[in-house]
């Protein structure tokens, strides 16, 4: 994934996986040092907005194992609630 993360609905959509490997992508271009200042501004911005989509990922994964709790022997996940999303 090569696109930058521009509208909500995008940030939505954008699964843990994805935002990661775009976030390693511009990483590796900011740390090249060839990138101009003004690229790197907006690489910076993208890059905050993909850490967040990686935070809000994992903890929601870290609820949904929380949730996960042992009933007469079988492991029975629960469901979340919309808040928790």
């Amino acid at each position: 994934m090569t696109t930058n993360i521009e509208s909500e609905t995008e940030q939505e959509e954008t699964n843990f996986e994805e935002a990661l490997i775009r976030l390693e992508e511009i990483v590796e271009k900011m740390e090249s040092g060839d990138a101009p200042l003004s690229s790197l501004v907006d690489h910076f911005e993208e890059g905050s907005k993909l850490l967040k989509i990686c935070r809000q990922r994992l903890e929601q994964a870290e609820l949904k194992i929380k949730s996960v709790r042992n009933e007469q022997g079988k492991y029975i996940a629960e469901p979340l609630s919309e808040e928790a999303e």
